[in-house]
C-alpha cells in the first residue's frame, strides 16, 4: 500500500535549525526597515511619516537583537560545551 503522506525530510539538528530560522528572520526585517525607509522618503511630510519613523526604530532594534541572537548561536557552534553565560 502507498503511503499518502510522504515522510518528513531529514531533521536538522536544532542549532542548524536555530540558525536558518534567525537569518530568515533577519532577511524578513532587513525587508521591512526597507520598505519603512522607501515609504517615509516618497512622503516624508505624510502625517504616517512620524509613525513609519517609529516602525524603523523598532525594527532597527530587532535586526540588532536578531544579529546578536545570531552570533550567540555561531559561538556556541565553535566553544566547547560547558555551562556559561552571555551576557
Amino acid at each position: 500500500m502507498r503511503k499518502i503522506v510522504p515522510d518528513p525530510p531529514h531533521a536538522l539538528d536544532s542549532i542548524q535549525a536555530l540558525q536558518d530560522t534567525l537569518v530568515q528572520s533577519s532577511e524578513y526585517a532587513l525587508c521591512a526597515l526597507f520598505v519603512a525607509r522607501q515609504s517615509v522618503q516618497l512622503k516624508p511630510t505624510a502625517p504616517s511619516s512620524i509613525v513609519m519613523q517609529a516602525v524603523i526604530h523598532e525594527m532597527e532594534a530587532v535586526q540588532g537583537l536578531l544579529e546578536s541572537a545570531l552570533m550567540q548561536v555561531q559561538m556556541q557552534q565553535h566553544l566547547p560545551a560547558e555551562p556559561r553565560t552571555l551576557h
